[in-house]
């Protein structure tokens, strides 16, 4: 299961906008895609669960996709999290 630790950079954090459009992108994928932060894990495709993070500009993130196309989709959210987040 590949994954990849990301800081954020995004003043007000991964606050309801930047939230929803993470799920979004996560919910294109079949894979299973966990967001963790200080070892709390969550389900990155449901966003009251990556609200529940209260991830702050600074905090480190990490993300673990696990199926079939798992290193595809993990270079793409790596792009998009260093383009968006």
């Amino acid at each position: 299961m590949p994954e990849f630790n990301h800081i954020l950079t995004i003043a007000e954090g991964l606050h309801a906008r930047p939230a929803g459009h993470f799920v979004k992108k996560t919910q294109g994928y079949a894979e299973k895609i966990t967001l963790s932060k200080n070892g709390q894990k969550v389900d990155a495709k449901k966003l009251f669960s990556v609200l529940k993070l209260q991830a702050k500009n600074g905090d480190e993130i990490t993300i673990s996709v696990e199926g079939s196309n798992e290193n595809q989709v993990i270079d793409e959210l790596k792009n998009y999290c260093n383009a968006e987040l």
